[in-house]
């Protein structure tokens, strides 16, 4: 569905969980592509697998318990799940790069922001090391981080949250990757710091010309920054679409009911927000029919007996919904 040449191919992905319990399917047939240049949002409720889905694609799985268990992931062409994790390890944060949710977890405690930094350009560039400390100032100043020659020699506890999200953007963007990951890269941050990140993301992609796949649950900055939306359910994909498109007209009972529960910036808020009846099926109780079925308006017979496959609607908008898009 994208229009430009992907960088980031998944093909039928599937992850699946081996625990004591037994073996669970945490996603299923997961399929999306990240154009040059593109932006395209990962969104659903928390536990839908969509950092899962992140980490299958940067082969950063816990195994045990997760373990990729079908499909495909290629890279410009290229076919990481076939590539030896010494070959990956070059690639991660050359050509894919990825900014994790919690920067104060993601960044060494005990190690200073140059020092991970230089470690990043050391195991990518030639750099001497005269120019890796050039190198990391100029990115530290290239992501708003005041006092940036001092910020070097700081450890991360010494640094507030908006700016540890900085230093692990300035280490995303390096070494000049085609993909980048966002997992939820503005959740712990006010607003006002929010915003910043984000037009910082922008701002890096048009300089660098990245593709990025930004994860999150908060559909007012998906649409701020999205060109394409796909949505998960349960570890499935439930609804694909231009975001202009969804955001005008969604069409699973699902994405109409994240919209309803997002308040609208600037608009009056009229009552309580609406809200999604029920929850998310735990892993071990996912039912063989639509996995919506039990909070959905729409549900009939069928909806609990068959699972509804993502089919085209028109216009490059995809739905798996009997209610909606009956076969």
């Amino acid at each position: 569905m994208s229009v430009a040449a992907p960088v980031l191919e998944v093909q039928n992905l599937d992850v699946t969980l081996f625990t004591r319990s037994g073996v669970l399917p945490a996603v299923q047939a997961m399929s999306i592509s990240v154009g040059a240049g593109e932006t395209v949002a990962l969104v659903g409720e928390s536990g839908c697998g969509k950092s899962l889905t992140a980490l299958a694609a940067m082969r950063l799985l816990p195994d045990p318990p997760a373990r990729i268990t079908g499909g495909s992931v290629r890279l410009a062409g290229r076919d990481l799940l076939a590539l030896p994790e010494r070959e990956m390890v070059r690639l991660r944060g050359r050509d894919v790069a990825m900014i994790f949710q919690d920067p104060m977890s993601a960044l060494n405690p005990v190690l200073s922001v140059g020092t991970q930094l230089a470690e990043v350009l050391r195991a990518h560039t030639d750099l001497s090391p005269r120019a890796v400390h050039e190198r990391s100032l100029e990115l530290l100043e290239m992501v708003g981080i005041p006092a940036a020659a001092q910020r070097l020699d700081d450890f991360p506890h010494q640094l507030s949250g908006g700016t540890c999200q900085r230093v692990m953007i300035a280490m995303a963007v390096a070494c000049r990757p085609r993909l980048l990951i966002a997992d939820e890269p503005t959740t712990a941050l006010d607003v006002t710091i929010q915003a910043q990140v984000l037009a910082l993301l922008r701002d890096l992609q048009r300089e660098v010309g990245m593709g990025m796949l930004y994860i999150s649950h908060d559909l007012a900055v998906v649409a701020e920054i999205a060109q394409r939306v796909v949505v998960m359910y349960a570890g499935v994909k439930v609804e694909e679409s231009s975001a202009q498109k969804l955001f005008a007209k969604p069409l699973h009972p699902y994405t109409r009911g994240l919209l309803a529960a997002t308040p609208t910036p600037g608009g009056p808020l009229r009552g309580p927000l609406a809200d999604i009846p029920g929850r998310v099926p735990a892993l071990a109780e996912r039912p063989s029919g639509c996995l919506f079925a039990e909070r959905c308006p729409l549900a009939f017979d069928r909806c609990r007996a068959e699972r509804p496959k993502l089919r085209e609607a028109g216009g490059g908008h995809a739905v798996a919904c009997f209610a909606v898009l009956p076969e």
